[in-house]
């Protein structure tokens, strides 16, 4: 597979990737390497990438606790605190390795510590690889709020091998699919077909699959980095899904989801806002909700859950003055951005979702 170019860095694949790598290290005079992990990667994924790094350079290894609810400025300052005590200085390299959580605060983490240190990502789910790795965004969570506090900055590269999917449970796989499902619905149709029937995908060629979702989510960043127009457009599903992310994540009664399958449930919802608005057909509709519903488990949403939802969405980073504004499909494989939609249609779109 050939790299893809990106804004201010490339994006290699497979043993590309660890060409790439070493001819990196070797092109750039740094005084160490740090790599941050959390303890599930660095028990089956760290074996992976050792061994395919050729250097003469310390190696420094910084764990943290995996999952979401460690996605936060404590984490950071533990980080920020075993960098200084081990001597990491503006010429020390950064390697992130793990899933969207890794990346992004590893990410943070490296774009803050004396204003700024290279960092490389090496995502290792199938979500970090399609999406959270891809694009610059690094950063934290606000107590429950999702990626509150972060910054855009580019890696040096970014590294996919698919061998590391090997080691990810089905509900992982599932959660990294939710964002390809997402890339086909707002840019290409004929991708989103692909999924209709996950049954008849070879998953031979799985990783041409992987690759043509970076390539979508590459081609709408490299238009809008900094996110002012048509980036929005991969918060589809975002808003509602991040609200409802975040609420599970902080009620003690209810399971937490990952983050693909509270995703799925945005796109299904704001499908059927789209749907109300006149933007999408019921037939599209029938096909969203089927295809998604024949993929992840139906969540239970008590009437409470709802009002919590709808309070968490004034949260959500692309508001603008006090006014939630959502994406919503134009079509399959088109969007709308700026859409807005009152609590009475939300309501209906719940309702929906749960008949």
């Amino acid at each position: 597979m050939q790299p893809i170019s990106a804004n201010g860095y490339d994006i290699y694949f497979n043993e590309n990737a660890y060409n790439a790598l070493n001819a990196h290290l070797r092109n750039n005079r740094y005084s160490t390497i740090f790599i941050i992990t959390d303890n599930n990667t660095n028990e089956n994924c760290l074996p992976i990438l050792l061994p395919n790094i050729a250097t003469d350079l310390a190696i420094e290894i910084i764990e943290f606790e995996s999952g979401e609810a460690n996605k936060n400025i404590e984490t950071c300052i533990e980080i920020w605190n075993v960098l200084t005590e081990m001597g990491a200085d503006r010429k020390s390299l950064i390697i992130n390795i793990g899933g969207g959580v890794v990346t992004d605060l590893g990410g943070f983490v490296a774009s803050t510590f004396k204003r700024g240190i290279d960092f490389i990502h090496v995502p290792t789910t199938l979500l970090a690889m399609v999406d959270a790795s891809v694009g610059g965004k690094n950063g934290i969570d606000l107590g429950n709020l999702k990626n509150q506090i972060g910054v855009i900055n580019v890696p040096k590269m970014v590294l996919i091998d698919t061998k590391y999917l090997e080691t990810l449970p089905q509900n992982e796989m599932r959660s990294g699919l939710a964002e390809m499902l997402k890339h086909g619905l707002i840019h290409d149709k004929s991708y989103w077909q692909q999924f209709l029937d996950l049954s008849k995908i070879d998953f031979a060629d799985f990783d041409a699959l992987v690759y043509t979702s970076i390539l979508i989510k590459n081609e709408i960043v490299k238009q809008d980095p900094k996110e002012n127009g048509i980036r929005k457009a991969l918060n589809f599903g975002h808003t509602l899904g991040h609200a409802i992310e975040s609420h599970f994540l902080t009620d003690e009664n209810k399971k937490t989801l990952l983050h693909g399958e509270a995703i799925a449930v945005g796109m299904v919802l704001e499908s059927y806002i789209a749907l109300e608005k006149g933007l999408i057909t019921q037939a599209e509709y029938i096909e969203i909700k089927t295809t998604i519903n024949a993929i992840y488990n139906s969540i239970t949403f008590e009437e409470n859950d709802i009002e919590i939802v709808k309070k968490l969405l004034i949260h959500d980073k692309k508001n603008e003055y006090g006014k939630i504004q959502f994406v919503l499909l134009d079509g399959i494989g088109n969007i709308q951005i700026n859409q807005e939609a009152d609590n009475e249609l939300i309501d209906k779109a719940f309702a929906n979702y749960k008949s």
